[in-house]
């Protein structure tokens, strides 16, 4: 998704960025007011959720005011869709850690949905003509963001060491600032996308306690394993061509 965002293209076909926004805010409070019936959400929980969504809303709000978009686009409102369910992942997640009663069902099942979703607005995008790089940086964070918050609950089970699988793209970006040469564009990669896509699939089986622990840590360790090899390939080709220069 690297085109020009598609919203500044068709005005009037989309309701305003804040409207949309605020629409999500609404249906994040009602997805958390829904987890505190259905799974006992307590105030951690309605923490994180919320804090979470200011974070999104501000974070998204900045990007498009940079990228002059004025309302998002059909993939787009997909995406926003599925960051609303990762923020009652969020909540559960945080929840479970402070009030040490995990709610493992409802978590898998939002985290599924989320997955599931982010086989979809790439499609979308294409098919409408509405591809952006807004759009491919949003689906991008939000991937990130799932990986994350789902490698610190299967970490509270197999071990720390799991972290490094939702810390590693971050601690990427962060030697990035120092090492420029690190932000360097990479090749599109079938096996790049489908060690990303891994993860997150990986991790919500790791959550949900279906296989033994045995299993599950020889699972997320593969899964570590691909992920250590993918960005140890990019970081080898950047370094590459950096000293090519």
């Amino acid at each position: 998704m690297y085109l020009q965002s598609p919203l500044t293209t068709s005005p009037g076909t989309a309701l305003p960025l804040d409207r949309q926004q605020a629409a999500a805010a609404v249906l994040q409070l009602v997805l958390l007011g829904a987890l505190t019936t259905a799974a006992g959400l307590g105030p951690a929980g309605w923490l994180a959720g919320v804090g979470y969504a200011a974070g999104l809303h501000a974070l998204l709000a900045g990007a498009a005011r940079r990228a002059r978009t004025e309302a998002l686009g059909p993939a787009d409102l997909v995406t926003l869709g599925r960051a609303v369910l990762i923020g009652g992942v969020t909540a559960l997640v945080v929840d479970g850690l402070v009030a040490g009663q995990p709610a493992p069902v409802p978590l898998v099942a939002l985290a599924s949905v989320a997955l599931a979703l982010d086989f979809v607005d790439g499609r979308v995008a294409r098919r409408t003509g509405t591809v952006s790089e807004l759009g491919a940086r949003f689906d991008m964070e939000t991937d990130a963001f799932l990986v994350l918050v789902l490698s610190v609950q299967v970490a509270a089970v197999t071990g720390p060491w799991v972290l490094v699988i939702g810390g590693l793209r971050y601690a990427f970006v962060a030697a990035g600032w120092m090492l420029p040469w690190l932000t360097g564009s990479l090749p599109a990669r079938f096996s790049a996308k489908a060690v990303a896509a891994v993860q997150g699939i990986v991790l919500v089986v790791a959550a949900a306690g279906i296989l033994p622990v045995a299993a599950t840590v020889v699972l997320v360790a593969a899964a570590l394993t691909a992920l250590l090899w993918s960005f140890g390939r990019d970081t080898l080709l950047l370094y590459r061509r950096r000293a090519a220069l």
